[in-house]
């Protein structure tokens, strides 16, 4: 094999292009890599920000399907709280919230209604005794409300994505700024009982120096995304028929990003993304178009494929995977995995521990290391918030904690910044994988501040603590 460097650029044909024509590649493929990045100047940071506490909570919540009626049952369980009005564009939805309200123990107030136009949420948004508003509508409305909201001198708590456009993201933490009220993404997985316990592990220095983690939103939705019954004009379904990309990154990317101290120590520096073809869901649209013709618009649309695959690498240079598939049948996994120098964590197929080469710790091992690094919000609440439900227990222990940091004045555990950079994935990706996998950079949504603010989920609860759960 005398195969040398000159020969193979010879036959190549990159020796013809010359040092010029090497150069003006390099200069635009730096170019692509760094579309959607830009210069600017923070205008207030909230990292770390402390809004003036509140006695009472006042929050109003749009959209009434199940995350928002699944709302309404958390904050009826948490002292301070007071659900002042409610909002969807359906009546019926409407009705169907109010009847569970009634229904529920000790709720001793009336709440306002507003439905029946596409806009009614702004008359929510525009009151003057709310504090909080939540979002659990389409992903498409969740930038335009939140920035209402935000604008109308209201704290926002939205549903995930927190935005679909790097354009979006930037529109979130500029309005954030300018008008000091917070913008959480309810990342619920960040308060999962195990997740907790690995940031935990790793705020204590149990992996060493973090080196790379394995996330994922894997989840068989097929049927519920074709389900006429499910959604208002079908959004979900026409998210996966005209994006192709990691459309749901953050169940993953939350966990992983807190425990790299991202935006607070450490940023996500670039990414390259890649999707295998649609192997389901055009089908899937073929044989209920056979049967009912509501469907036959949905056919031979350009579906995203069956697995989306990015890679993301931070500025401290740490890799992170993430994962997306909601078609396959496979078993729901969020893949959460965290390795180090000196150990390593993981969620799934059932949460493990290890520090050495020869296997995982025994269970009696695990137990050791896991009461030692359970925090001390789970230690106070965790059982109660179990009771109240929401995946387990970590959709009331999010709810309780906002509620929490809002009632006490204390900075969230989660800000503006990571709502933004952890919805960048979703446009990020898509360019990506629309341009064969090509590096794309990530915007810094926070100005360079990222280097000098300090990590913010304080799972420990030094500060604040005292909000109840009261069901």
């Amino acid at each position: 094999m005398n195969y040398n460097r000159r020969d193979f650029f010879k036959t190549s044909g990159l020796a013809t292009l010359g040092l010029a024509g090497l150069s003006a590649f390099g200069n635009n493929a730096e170019s692509m890599r760094s579309k959607f990045t830009k210069e600017r100047k923070q205008e207030f940071n909230m990292h770390g920000y402390a809004a003036p506490a509140l006695d009472v909570v006042r929050v109003g919540i749009i959209g009434m399907g199940g995350r928002g009626n699944g709302a309404v049952n958390r904050l009826n369980a948490i002292e301070g709280t007071e659900i002042k009005a409610i909002c969807d564009v359906e009546e019926d939805a409407i009705a169907n919230a109010l009847s569970r309200i009634e229904r529920l123990p000790n709720f001793d107030h009336d709440v306002d209604t507003y439905y029946g136009e596409e806009d009614s949420w702004k008359k929510l948004c525009d009151r003057d005794d709310i504090d909080l508003v939540i979002v659990t509508t389409p992903w498409h409305l969740h930038t335009p409300q939140c920035v209402y909201a935000m604008e109308s001198g209201k704290h926002v708590a939205t549903e995930i994505p927190a935005a679909q456009t790097i354009e979006e993201c930037w529109q979130l933490v500029e309005t954030s700024e300018r008008t000091r009220k917070h913008c959480l993404q309810m990342t619920n997985v960040c308060y999962s009982f195990f997740e907790m316990v690995t940031l935990n592990m790793a705020r204590g220095g149990f992996f060493g120096d973090i080196v790379h983690g394995d996330g994922a939103y894997i989840h068989q939705l097929i049927t519920h995304n074709f389900s006429k019954r499910q959604y208002h004009n079908m959004w979900r379904l026409r998210e996966n028929s005209t994006r192709n990309g990691n459309l749901y990154p953050h169940h993953g990317l939350g966990t992983m990003a807190q425990i790299m101290d991202i935006n607070h120590g450490d940023k996500m520096d670039y990414m390259v993304s890649v999707s295998g073809h649609d192997f389901m869901m055009n089908k899937k649209a073929k044989e209920l178009a056979a049967e009912d013709s509501f469907y036959e618009e949905y056919v031979d649309r350009d579906y995203r494929g069956n697995m989306n695959t990015s890679i993301i690498k931070t500025h401290k240079g740490r890799t992170m995977m993430l994962q997306h598939d909601v078609t396959s049948p496979r078993p729901y996994s969020r893949i959460h995995q965290i390795s180090g120098t000196k150990g390593i964590a993981r969620t799934y197929p059932r949460p493990q521990i290890s520090d050495r080469y020869q296997g995982w710790f025994s269970d009696e091992e695990f137990a050791e290391i896991e009461a030692e690094y359970t925090p001390e919000i789970t230690k106070r609440v965790g059982e109660m918030a179990r009771q109240v439900g929401g995946h387990g227990g970590m959709d009331t222990l999010l709810m309780w904690r906002l509620i929490d940091c809002l009632r006490h004045g204390i900075a969230l555990d989660m800000n503006v910044y990571d709502a933004a950079s952890w919805s960048a994935v979703v446009p990020l990706s898509e360019y990506s994988v629309a341009n064969m996998g090509i590096p794309v950079d990530f915007p810094d949504f926070t100005a360079g501040s990222w280097q000098t603010n300090q990590p913010q989920m304080d799972v420990q609860l030094e500060k604040g603590g005292s909000t109840r759960i009261i069901a």
